[in-house]
């Protein structure tokens, strides 16, 4: 949902985008899908090569027992490229399937810490569309891991799987941008999405909140 908000960075406080009063909402539980891949590099930034307009993701954990910010989780974020392509995975339906180099890929995949507000921040791409899915992007919540000397983080206990969606009027808009327009997958909206139905279920909304940062789409997004 276009938020109301002005003058948002990615330095803007967890307070001016949250709230001073914590909210205690439980988000429902929603597969992590076919393309997850475990022990991915810790990182503040996840676009690598890839084009596409920029867009900075916020999400703040709450232990819903004591609705205080939970500090040094780890939460892992993944989603498809702006044409609909995930990386680390070789399958039918995920881009060109004989292109075996895909399997070592990590681009769109990384892992941030929650802070002592319990807010993760990522800097990634606008997520593409792809088959039988409405324009999403992927998290699951760890803890009790190990950061491994490479910069990966494994072994770790999760508390949280979940999905976030966008307004569709933000995507259609995103899809006119260069290198989503290039994106020839067929489009579901979000209304035909059984997982977004999912995911808004006991009425909790799963539609990020976002502001521009600049004009227009192609200036980038935060969204939170």
């Amino acid at each position: 949902h276009e938020s109301s908000l002005t003058g948002i960075t990615a330095d803007t406080s967890s307070s001016v985008l949250f709230g001073d009063e914590v909210s205690c909402v439980l988000e429902p539980e929603v597969t992590y899908g076919p393309y997850y891949v475990s022990g991915e590099y810790i990182r503040s930034d996840m676009r690598e090569d890839q084009p596409g307009i920029d867009m900075y993701i916020d999400l703040q954990v709450i232990d819903v027992s004591t609705c205080e910010p939970v500090t040094d989780m780890y939460v892992d974020f993944w989603h498809a490229n702006a044409t609909g392509v995930y990386s680390g995975v070789v399958a039918d339906g995920n881009g060109d399937s004989s292109d075996a180099s895909n399997i070592n890929a990590t681009f769109c995949r990384g892992i941030a810490a929650t802070d002592s507000d319990g807010v993760a921040q990522m800097l990634t791409i606008f997520p593409g569309h792809y088959v039988e899915r409405a324009t999403h992007l992927h998290m699951i919540g760890n803890y009790n891991g190990t950061v491994l000397a490479n910069g990966t983080y494994s072994g770790s206990s999760i508390a949280h799987v979940g999905q976030f969606f966008f307004d569709q009027d933000l995507i259609t808009a995103v899809n006119e941008q260069d290198t989503y327009v290039t994106n020839t997958q067929e489009i579901t909206l979000n209304e035909d999405d059984m997982w977004l139905q999912a995911a808004a279920a006991d009425g909790y909304d799963p539609i990020v909140e976002y502001a521009l940062l600049g004009d227009s789409v192609a200036d980038g997004l935060f969204t939170w």
